[in-house]
């Protein structure tokens, strides 16, 4: 992991948030149903961090190893228009994000919580794992949370990100009235 000053360097850059699902986003459970349909669990502040970080002018997107249709409803939902449920090769996907939104590594960061995510965690400007991420992924990454997938950790990312960015003030006071001169 990174020290403070270069974290909140690397998050101060970022302009695209980029999140693997199973296991970030969620945690990590399946449940398949009699008829092959599958639900997921997502987390409501994560879902707020998201909007929050597009009202703030960042761009945000999911980067997911498997094609789920309630990855697919949940990003409709939170108005995300990067969705990429591609299967393993997830630097290849990564590389043609760059390309199509004209961007280079050190303004993406990513949150991912296994070894599939290796490739991109080791290429983007910020590098993030949830708590409960593989050993693996904690070691190899600037930022760890103190939540687990689908817990949290990606709104507490969002807001590391806002704040190096120092957009967090202005948006926390819309909240309470502090925004008003």
């Amino acid at each position: 992991m990174s020290d403070a000053a270069d974290i909140g360097a690397r998050a101060a850059r970022v302009r695209l948030l980029l999140f693997d699902v199973d296991g970030v986003l969620t945690d990590g459970t399946l449940i398949v149903h009699p008829d092959g349909a599958e639900s997921k669990r997502f987390h409501i502040r994560d879902g707020t961090g998201i909007v929050w970080a597009h009202r703030a002018g960042l761009r945000t997107g999911l980067l997911s190893g498997r094609a789920s249709a309630a990855t697919a409803q949940r990003a409709s939902q939170l108005g995300m228009t990067i969705v990429r449920q591609d299967g393993a090769a997830k630097e290849e996907t990564y590389r043609q994000i760059l390309t199509e939104h004209d961007l280079v590594d050190a303004d993406v960061a990513y949150m991912g919580d296994d070894v599939l995510d290796l490739p991109v965690l080791m290429r983007v400007g910020l590098a993030a794992a949830p708590a409960d991420a593989v050993k693996e992924v904690r070691d190899r990454v600037h930022w760890v949370s103190r939540a687990r997938g689908g817990e949290g950790a990606a709104r507490e990312l969002i807001e590391l990100v806002l704040r190096a960015q120092e957009r967090w003030e202005l948006l926390f006071g819309s909240y309470t009235g502090e925004d008003r001169a």
